[in-house]
């Protein structure tokens, strides 16, 4: 299969779809890969690393789309991408549809076969391909949450973990899946007071074993958000439902009762984000002030530390590649139902229920759609 990877063109996202290690690996597996030129810039990996590892270059994105059989990425595909694609064609990548109608509309008349990262499920649950975005992230909220706390940026000029006689910050953090537990771990190590709320029993129990008396765990309803919000000095989003938009946990009335210059960091805005007041933002305008709280709402966090989201990303998605690869897609859609999770649009039709459902549009089965 002839495997293509254009240089990512969403503002300052320096990722690629795939390493040199990578294409090493398809390769030998006798397959072709088509790397844009200066697609690995961004990890400080050039043209002739990629072609050590037998890739072929490609001077423009244009050409990748027209020659590739599959489409390898990070981010989703731009309007100017979009008009690329074609029927058969398969696109690999972080999609985010729920809260995109005008991408959906888009791939649904490409024709082509849409699989997003975020969805692909594991045989021991969870989601194998986000997690290690998620994870990144989670570590880089509490990062970019302290550094937004300071006064220069907006915040009230706190530092998280305090000094001797000054008590430390109240970092609370909505969630404990792979986001909420790599912030929890960052927070703890801060020196900050760390609260965690989840719905899941089993996923705090999790975090407890995990941190123990470093972090407080609190089961999430609406009263113990309120409370745990109103009092906090940064707050973190990263609740998530597979495929669908996230739940609007924190309303803008709970934003205006927080303290002034508080910070909000809304991991999940990918999928419309968990606060009422969240809107994306990029890395070079990352913030902005709702009622006196700074809120932090990068769409792409991994992607300013992108050489190890690249490696970290590449772990995890190369074994699904060749899989697409070494089976073609009918075979593999077919017979790895992980895999098919994946499926978001084929052949004009959605087919994940979470995205039909969040858009408003007719849900496929991905068995009884052709080709998939």
């Amino acid at each position: 299969m002839l495997i293509g990877v254009p240089k990512e063109i969403k503002r300052e996202e320096y990722r690629v779809g795939l390493t040199p290690a990578s294409v090493r690996e398809l390769t030998a597996h006798g397959h072709q890969v088509l790397v844009e030129h200066d697609a690995g810039a961004g990890i400080n990996t050039p043209d002739s690393v990629y072609q050590a590892a037998g890739a072929s270059m490609a001077a423009n994105a244009e050409e990748i789309f027209d020659r590739a059989e599959l489409i390898v990425k990070v981010k989703e595909p731009q309007a100017t991408e979009r008009k690329y694609l074609r029927p058969g064609q398969i696109l690999f990548t972080f999609l985010h549809l729920a809260p995109d109608p005008e991408q959906a509309r888009d791939l649904v008349e490409s024709g082509a076969t849409c699989i997003a990262y975020e969805t692909v499920t594991a045989p021991g649950g969870g989601l194998p391909l986000l997690a290690p975005m998620s994870e990144v992230a989670g570590r880089m909220s509490v990062q970019a949450g302290a550094h937004n706390l300071e006064k220069t940026q907006g915040g009230m000029g706190i530092l998280p973990g305090g000094v001797a006689g000054v008590p430390p910050a109240k970092i609370v953090i909505l969630g404990a899946g792979v986001v909420g537990s790599n912030a929890a771990q960052m927070a703890v190590g801060s020196g900050a007071q760390v609260v965690v709320l989840d719905r899941s029993i089993d996923a705090l129990r999790r975090i407890e074993r995990l941190l123990g008396a470093r972090a407080i765990t609190v089961f999430s309803n609406r009263d113990n958000i309120e409370r745990h919000v109103r009092t906090a000095d940064l707050v973190i989003g990263g609740v998530l439902i597979p495929g669908a938009a996230a739940p609007k946990l924190v309303s803008r009335q709970m934003v205006s009762a927080m303290k002034p210059g508080a910070v909000v960091v809304d991991v999940a805005i990918d999928q419309g984000g968990c606060f009422e007041s969240s809107h994306a933002t990029t890395h070079a305008e990352p913030t902005y002030v709702v009622d006196h709280v700074v809120h932090y709402c990068v769409a792409n966090m991994p992607g300013a530390v992108p050489r190890t989201s690249t490696f970290a990303l590449n772990n995890a998605t190369l074994p699904y590649v060749l899989m697409l690869a070494d089976q073609g897609q009918r075979r593999a859609l077919a017979d790895h139902p992980h895999l098919r999770a994946g499926l978001n649009v084929c052949q004009g039709k959605i087919t994940c229920l979470e995205v039909a459902a969040a858009l408003g549009l007719p849900y496929h089965d991905p068995l009884q759609v052709r080709g998939a």
